[in-house]
């Protein structure tokens, strides 16, 4: 089996496990390419995982705007890569990229493909309430996630588990699995798997406003729906106050709970001291966190203790007409 020359591209925290991982192979890491830092506020920005990793070995880094553009790629070839492994970057590589590495590239990817292609496949996994998930490796295409599968390995999905703790473990779940096809494509002892594309499922990048809770929905969905959306964009609605403007609040962990059909979606069915359960359409919810806007997050009794809710009070948008 040869020795490898690999480019690592990754930035998230998805890729760190993998990344690590690939310093304990048989197999030489020479750069690092990752998404350029940006601070918004023009102040320090905290060196990202994938940085770290490199700092600490050493490696160099390139973090180009874009990394399809004529001279990066000028670049990367003169580093006579054999193989580029990539998680969590941030950019489509074109056909033209993945052919600066003798052996095109591998991706690891956080679902069974080829369910949940996209930028957020672990987050809609949840969402549609999975009870299975997984990582697949993959041999690169343009088509983003399309290509064939060179690996796979599978998951039970915790019914607590948010998309954090999901992240984290998948990424240690694909990083042994990604250093095994990278030796087997050293080896020559792949059997490649083409996907079928009628099996295809999309998971698109997240929007703000997936973050709002359609009360009209299940119990079930709307506990799925916070589970999904941590850390970002996370999941709100608006409590809709007696005498006062509405109150944008953020919900945190939740439980289902059966309930009254006659109570309507988003209505608040009981609050006690420390219990507050609101109606959906089917079902109810009860809420254990919760952060006012501008507040830190508090459990149901602290939230209670400071801000008084009566039953029949309405849960939903902004602009909600009793």
């Amino acid at each position: 089996m040869s020795n490898l020359r690999l480019i690592m591209m990754g930035t998230g925290p998805f890729a760190a496990p993998m990344f690590r991982a690939l310093f304990g192979t048989r197999h030489t890491v020479i750069a690092l390419v990752t998404q350029p830092i940006r601070s918004s506020r023009g102040g320090s920005v905290p060196i990202g995982p994938l940085r770290q990793v490199a700092l600490e070995h050493g490696t160099p880094v390139l973090d180009p705007e874009s990394v399809n553009a004529d001279e990066v790629r000028a670049e990367l070839a003169r580093l006579l890569p054999d193989l580029l492994v990539v998680a969590d970057y941030g950019q489509i590589l074109s056909a033209e990229t993945l052919a600066v590495a003798r052996l095109g590239g591998v991706n690891l990817h956080g679902s069974l493909l080829p369910k949940y292609r996209g930028a957020a496949p672990i987050n809609w996994a949840l969402y549609h309430g999975e009870a299975e998930t997984g990582v697949t490796v993959i041999h690169m295409t343009p088509r983003v996630d399309a290509g064939p599968t060179l690996a796979q390995c599978r998951t039970s999905i915790g019914p607590e588990e948010n998309a954090v703790e999901l992240e984290l473990r998948l990424a240690e779940l694909g990083a042994p699995l990604v250093c095994q096809a990278i030796d087997d494509l050293a080896a020559d002892r792949v059997k490649p798997v083409v996907q079928d594309a009628a099996l295809a499922t999309p998971a698109r990048r997240l929007r703000k406003t997936d973050g709002a809770i359609d009360w009209r929905r299940s119990a079930l969905a709307i506990k799925n729906q916070i589970r999904a959306l941590e850390p970002w964009p996370k999941t709100f609605t608006f409590w809709h106050r007696s005498g006062s403007q509405p109150l944008r609040l953020i919900l945190g962990r939740a439980s289902v709970r059966p309930g009254d059909a006659s109570v309507a979606p988003g209505a608040v069915a009981h609050a006690g001291a420390d219990e507050l359960i609101i109606a959906t359409g089917e079902g109810h919810l009860a809420i254990h966190e919760l952060q006012p806007a501008g507040k830190r997050t508090l459990s149901t009794a602290e939230f209670l203790r400071g801000y008084p809710i009566r039953e029949g009070e309405l849960f939903g948008p902004a602009d909600v007409v009793d």
